[in-house]
């Protein structure tokens, strides 16, 4: 299995799109959109008709910038765009009041979290089940060329079964980028390892349980919780753990943000660029080596941001247009990893198992 001319060669990096694109109203216009979503879409040939934003000025801002036809003057007006696919950018305390409104039979692409909880991700499942609205969730790491690259590799047997399965982030998060976190009751868990525990169940599927924890730093003194520790329990012969640190102030030589599989037949690292050196990053990078051969480096088409980001939009409207089988982080799906992270913070208050003896010493 060599890489010249071998299996490896042809995995797939990127999501096709859409053959009859369907035009997209942003929903905001804040960084997230600007940064990954609207360089993303144009990239892919993703048509952005409209935008609104609460802030008028932002609106146009990100308009003239990426040449959007329409800056729409109110979200009544937003919402009522013809035969639109709604791009949902709004804080997660804001979702659940905007699903609500979103029209009936609608279909949209909603930012993550899915809602600041387990109990309002169930309430917009709830909505959209109602409402008959087609939705996805944006767990666009999935999406990124590298991780569609080590699926495939997986989907193919390169690496056996799986029986490893680890993230270790170390990094130094500039996290007085994003001054409101500082008001949020949860934070890591929900709005940065989120990411990772979808991608641990994209590939592994429901785990029977976690144990977490989630801390504080003496330099983010503000920040509800900003490291994190997880093991997910997949039974007696997978090791799933996660393991974030975003205070490693102590230069670039062992920084790292990589997911690690291995299994029966090979093995293989994939690392995350963009927590490196943020907000700048550094280049992803997929390493595959098997039994019969040694470690490669899978030439990449792309990196998590932006490139990932149109993954989610195109195959929502491909769903829509009947071009794929599968919404792949529809609501359905988003409300499992949901559930994961309310069962992380569950475990946290939950606290250890006590050591006979502790503290008696």
């Amino acid at each position: 299995m060599r890489l010249a001319g071998g299996p490896r060669t042809s995995l797939r990096q990127r999501w096709p799109s859409p053959t009859r694109p369907r035009p997209i109203v942003s929903i905001g216009a804040g960084g997230i959109v600007n940064d990954a979503h609207m360089p993303a879409y144009r990239a892919a040939g993703l048509p952005v008709a409209g935008i609104f934003d609460v802030d008028p000025d932002r609106s146009r801002a990100t308009a003239a910038r990426f040449g959007v036809e329409r800056v729409l003057a109110s979200f009544e007006e937003a919402l009522a765009f013809p035969g639109a696919v709604f791009d949902v950018a709004v804080p997660p305390a804001e979702l659940v009041a905007v699903v609500g409104r979103l029209p009936e039979g609608s279909a949209a692409l909603l930012q993550k979290p899915m809602g600041l909880d387990l109990a309002e991700a169930t309430a917009i499942r709830e909505t959209c089940r109602r409402r008959r609205i087609t939705a996805a969730v944006h767990f666009q790491l999935r999406f990124s060329p590298n991780m569609l690259a080590l699926r495939e590799a997986v989907q193919k047997g390169l690496l056996g079964r799986l029986v490893e399965c680890e993230v270790r982030v170390q990094c130094k998060m500039p996290w007085e980028l994003w001054p409101f976190m500082a008001s949020l009751e949860r934070m890591e868990i929900n709005l940065h390892s989120i990411h990772y525990l979808d991608l641990l169940r994209s590939f592994l599927g429901e785990p029977r349980g976690v144990y977490a924890r989630t801390v504080k730093h003496p330099q983010s003194p503000a920040l509800a919780s900003s490291r994190t520790s997880a093991i997910l329990d997949y039974g007696e012969e997978v090791r799933c753990s996660l393991a974030v640190n975003h205070h490693h102030a102590h230069g670039p030589r062992h920084e790292a943000s990589e997911l690690r599989l291995e299994g029966t037949r090979g093995a293989a690292i994939a690392r995350m660029g963009v927590n490196l050196d943020y907000p700048c990053g550094r280049p992803d990078a997929l390493e595959i080596a098997t039994d019969a051969e040694p470690w490669e480096e899978i030439p990449l088409e792309g990196s998590w941001f932006p490139d990932a980001f149109a993954g989610p939009m195109q195959n929502l409207q491909r769903f829509l247009a009947g071009e794929d089988e599968t919404l792949w982080t529809g609501v359905e799906d988003a409300w499992h990893t949901m559930a994961l992270v309310e069962a992380c913070y569950a475990s946290d208050r939950s606290g250890g198992t006590p050591i006979a003896g502790a503290g008696t010493r």
